[in-house]
């Protein structure tokens, strides 16, 4: 691990699991202190924890929903108590439901919108207002904007907006020299991914992808650290796909 002095702060939703575990992971052994956001996989989260403290790195597990309006502001607050100033930033908590836009009904529009746009949005605004000056925000979108699958009406215009955002976002924190970024995600093999598919239907989603393969947690995570890290300091209000060729 970076040498304390030098060790900045993150703050990664939805990082229990999955590409949100992995970027936490990636993030800490780059030095970051890392809070781990989580909603309700509390175990989970705190596994993530002792693999970053088992590597030598410090990380916290924090709870919240962050639909809730204060979620943002409570991370921040725990997180300068706890390891100093924020520095990174990442947008990654979301929720996928799917159905064709005739049979999506208003409670799944509502929640969609309010975890997607309305929890990024909220992340969005805290970090404008207290993240370091040459801090990170990076929102984690889709590559299926591009791919434009039936049945992902909702959750592409959630993406949508945050993409949109993520833009004009980094034009108005240029001058602290904040980036602004988002990846953009294709096919990535998690277990919400995996769930309830058979090997066929991988075979198949894998085929469509010019590089042969599903994504791996592992290769979001490299992105988004390349994203928080001093090289990518004049890269900023970009939606980099990440989907092995496929759009």
């Amino acid at each position: 691990m970076s040498n304390l002095k030098q060790q900045k702060t993150a703050i990664v939703t939805g990082a229990s699991k999955g590409i949100g575990a992995e970027i936490a992971i990636r993030l800490a052994a780059d030095g970051h202190a890392v809070v781990i956001n989580y909603a309700q996989a509390t175990a989970e989260a705190d596994g993530v924890v002792e693999k970053i403290r088992a590597a030598g790195g410090r990380a916290i597990a924090v709870k919240g929903d962050v639909a809730a309006l204060d979620c943002a502001r409570s991370m921040y607050d725990i997180a300068e108590c706890e390891f100093g100033p924020v520095d990174v930033f990442v947008n990654n908590a979301g929720m996928l439901r799917k159905a064709p836009l005739a049979q999506s009904d208003d409670e799944m529009f509502e929640r969609v919108v309010s975890v997607n746009l309305g929890g990024y949005f909220r992340g969005m605004r805290e970090s404008a207002r207290r993240i370091r000056d040459g801090g990170r925000v990076i929102n984690i979108s889709t590559s299926v904007i591009g791919f434009y699958h039936p049945e992902f009406g909702v959750y592409a215009a959630t993406k949508g907006g945050i993409d949109a955002m993520t833009r004009i976002l980094a034009k108005e924190l240029g001058p602290r020299q904040v980036t602004v970024n988002a990846v953009a995600p294709g096919q990535v093999e998690t277990a919400l991914f995996l769930e309830g598919r058979t090997e066929e239907e991988l075979r198949y989603y894998a085929d469509r992808v010019p590089l042969g393969r599903l994504g791996q947690p592992t290769d979001i995570a490299g992105i988004v650290a390349f994203l928080a890290g001093p090289e990518a300091g004049w890269l900023s209000g970009q939606v980099i796909r990440v989907n092995g060729g496929g759009v």
